[in-house]
């Protein structure tokens, strides 16, 4: 039996995703769950499983497709099946009666002259702002390599007169305005001494290392008791839908990261739940398939509060925007030794400043205090409170 390989729709109110790679090649085979390919939505881009075992065939969508969401793309078949009949007829038909809208063939310049890319010569060219229609090629048949986008960027001497954003870049510029313009922001800002949190990096990263084989951050230690101070503070937790609060039934930590496309959050799901071991590990993880673009759509799912970190960019402080539906977001500067007074006198002890965006809907000022005060105590002493 043949199963028929779809545009999945990855989030909510997603109408459409681009093709960024397929994983397999036409006729190889394929396993089920195994990345079938690359989508790119209005968040990030994703991987996508194969929905069943067999051989990739009838694949009729090239990366770089802009597909609706819902449409055929490829089929998985048995050895020795035939692709069905529909597949098999549309690839008889000409550009004007592809099942691909005439909108999307435009979107790629080199469709309509025979060129090839390589994916890597595409995404250098993206990163550039270079138009790939204008480039000739060095390699076989005139094919694009990545060495020939290399060069030219390298020539390049003036900077783009714009830039056209990715996908997710430019929904992240979408929902941050959102969010500015529609939640009422207000902040808390607090030093905190972070003597306790560099020793309990010190202490226990060797074990993590050792067991896990996993580098303990001080991004993790902040999920962790970030996430305990969450228990105590439930509105903090929680999102506002237009009608009323929602509390959360789990804390589902998010944390900023940098991805090829810009600024992602990825998802630590039930972090209060969980061993600091274990959320390293997924931190780690997370990291690694954003930095490689495979985050897959659990991956960001269902954040109800995040954690951006601008510490290790040597960042004093700074003001974060809330994600969408959540209450609040924490952003962290860098571990400096300050000279504080300590009863009277003058000490040099290591701080960091935490700023602590929410949207007063669904909390207050005390309620932020009060919740900043919980993790301003637990972070003195970490090793009492991780699990």
């Amino acid at each position: 039996m043949a199963f028929s390989v779809v545009m999945p729709a990855l989030e909510m109110g997603q109408e459409t995703g681009k093709l960024v790679a397929w994983r397999k090649k036409e006729g190889e085979p394929v396993v089920k769950g195994e990345p079938l390919l690359e989508v790119e939505t209005d968040k990030a881009v994703l991987e996508v499983e194969a929905p069943a075992d067999g051989i990739l065939a009838g694949v009729k969508a090239k990366e770089g497709d802009v597909i609706p969401v819902g449409q055929k793309i490829a089929w998985i078949v048995r050895a020795g099946e035939e692709v069905p009949a529909e597949v098999a007829a549309s690839h008889l038909t000409d550009a004007a009666s592809s099942p691909i809208p005439h909108s999307f063939a435009q979107a790629d310049p080199l469709r309509s002259t025979g060129a090839k890319i390589s994916p890597k010569a595409r995404r250098l060219a993206k990163e550039h702002s270079i138009d790939i229609s204008a480039v000739r090629g060095s390699g076989a048949d005139g094919e694009i390599l990545a060495s020939d986008i290399q060069a030219l960027a390298e020539s390049k001497t003036t900077p783009p007169e714009s830039e056209t954003l990715s996908s997710p870049a430019r929904m992240m510029a979408e929902r941050t305005t959102q969010s500015w313009t529609t939640v009422p922001h207000f902040f808390l800002v607090r030093e905190l001494e972070a003597t306790g949190l560099l020793k309990a990096r010190e202490k226990l990263g060797p074990a993590l290392k050792e067991t896990r084989g996993v580098k303990l951050t001080h991004t993790d230690l902040l999920v962790a008791l970030v996430a305990h101070a969450l228990t105590k503070y439930s509105r903090m937790n929680a999102s506002w839908t237009g009608n009323g609060i929602h509390f959360n039934p789990h804390i589902n930590v998010g944390i900023a990261m940098a991805a090829q496309e810009g600024v992602v959050v990825a998802v630590v799901p039930k972090a209060n739940a969980i061993g600091l071991g274990e959320i390293a590990a997924q931190r780690t993880e997370l990291t690694d398939r954003a930095r490689a673009r495979k985050l897959r759509p659990s991956d960001i799912a269902n954040g109800t509060f995040t954690i951006s970190n601008l510490g290790m960019y040597q960042v004093d402080a700074f003001s974060a925007i809330i994600a969408p539906t959540q209450a609040a977001i924490l952003a962290v500067g860098r571990i400096a030794d300050r000279v504080v007074a300590t009863d009277g006198r003058s000490e040099v002890r290591a701080m960091m400043t935490v700023t602590l965006s929410c949207d007063h809907r669904v909390v207050d000022g005390v309620q932020a205090a009060l919740f900043l005060q919980e993790l301003a105590e637990v972070i003195s002493e970490p090793e009492k409170w991780l699990k």
